[in-house]
C-alpha cells in the first residue's frame, strides 16, 4: 500500500471501530412516529403563525421551549438553520449530528449539535420521519434548472437575507437541514425521492435546549420532482415543552446525546 492507502485504511478500522462501540451503547429503541393529531397544550402556546410558500422567519427560542412546525395545509419542506442566541459563532451541524449519531435518519428521539457538541433541539415529537440531513436546500440556479416562469424564492436567498437580519453575514450560515424532505440514498449512493414518505397533517415539535435563533425556509427541495413551484404554508406553533423527565428519550437514546447534553451543562456564555 501506499503512504496514502494505508492512511486511509487506518482511518476505515478506526471508523468501524467507533461506529460499532457508540451502537453497542445505544440502549433505548425508537419508538414509532407520533399520531398525526397528537394535540398542544392549549395553555402552553406562546405564538403561531403561517409561513407562505416561497418564504421564511426566524425565531427567539429559550430553553425550554418548542416549534411544531406543522403540514397543515399539504405536503412542503422546511430547511432549517439555528445559532446559539447567546455566542453565534455555535451554530447548527449536521456532518456532526450524523456523525455522532452515526445516523442520517431523523426521527422521534433524535438531536440536532452545535459545531461545539452540544445538543441545539430535540426532535421530542415527529410524525413523519423522513428528513434530509445530506443534500441541503435550494438556490437560485437550481431552482432556475428546474421552474419556469422565474425567478422563485430558494433557500439559499432565504437564509443570507435572515442572516443579514441578526447582524451576521454569509459566512455565518452553516448547511442546512430540511424537515419533511423524504430523501433516501439508494445502494448505489444515489439520492431518491419517495413522496409517500409525507402527507398533509404531518408534523415535528423541536424543543430547544439553548437559548437560539432558529430559520426556517419554505421552498421546494432540490430533489422535489413536481415540476411546478407550489409550496404549501406551514403552520408554526412556539410553545412551552413539558420539563424533560429524568428518562427522557432524547436525553438518553445513545451515549453520545448523553455526552451533548453533558457538553451543555458544562459549557455557558
Amino acid at each position: 500500500m501506499t503512504d496514502t492507502a494505508s492512511i486511509i485504511a487506518e482511518n476505515r478500522r478506526r471508523y468501524e471501530e467507533l461506529k460499532a462501540q457508540g451502537q453497542g451503547h445505544a440502549p433505548r429503541t425508537l419508538p414509532p412516529p407520533s399520531a398525526r393529531d397528537l394535540p398542544l397544550d392549549e395553555a402552553a402556546i406562546l405564538h403561531t403563525e403561517t409561513i407562505p410558500g416561497g418564504w421564511y422567519r426566524t425565531f427567539e427560542l429559550n430553553a425550554g421551549e418548542a416549534l411544531r412546525i406543522g403540514l397543515d395545509h399539504g405536503p412542503s419542506s422546511v430547511a432549517l438553520v439555528a445559532w446559539n442566541a447567546a455566542e453565534t459563532s455555535e451554530r447548527l451541524n449536521y456532518a456532526d449530528t450524523v456523525k455522532v449519531q452515526w445516523t442520517a435518519a431523523l426521527q422521534r428521539g433524535r438531536v440536532l449539535f452545535s459545531d461545539m457538541g452540544r445538543v441545539m433541539l430535540s426532535l421530542i415529537e415527529d410524525s413523519c420521519g423522513a428528513h434530509d440531513a445530506l443534500v441541503g436546500g435550494s438556490n437560485a440556479e437550481s431552482n432556475a434548472a428546474r421552474y419556469a416562469g422565474g425567478p422563485h424564492r430558494n433557500t439559499r436567498d432565504n437564509l443570507v437575507l435572515a442572516a443579514l437580519k441578526a447582524g451576521l453575514d454569509r459566512r455565518d450560515i452553516p448547511a442546512c437541514i430540511t424537515l419533511f424532505a423524504p430523501v433516501s440514498v439508494g445502494a448505489e449512493g444515489r439520492f431518491a425521492w419517495n413522496e409517500a414518505g409525507r402527507r398533509a397533517g404531518d408534523f415535528v415539535d423541536l424543543r430547544a435546549e439553548l437559548d437560539l435563533l432558529v430559520t426556517l425556509s419554505n421552498c421546494p427541495h432540490p430533489l422535489d420532482p413536481n415540476p411546478d413551484y407550489a409550496p404549501n404554508p406551514v403552520v408554526v406553533t412556539r410553545f412551552r415543552a413539558p420539563v424533560p423527565a429524568a428518562d427522557d428519550l432524547c436525553r438518553n437514546a445513545t451515549i453520545e446525546a448523553v455526552r451533548g447534553f453533558e457538553n451543555n451543562a458544562a459549557i455557558g456564555f
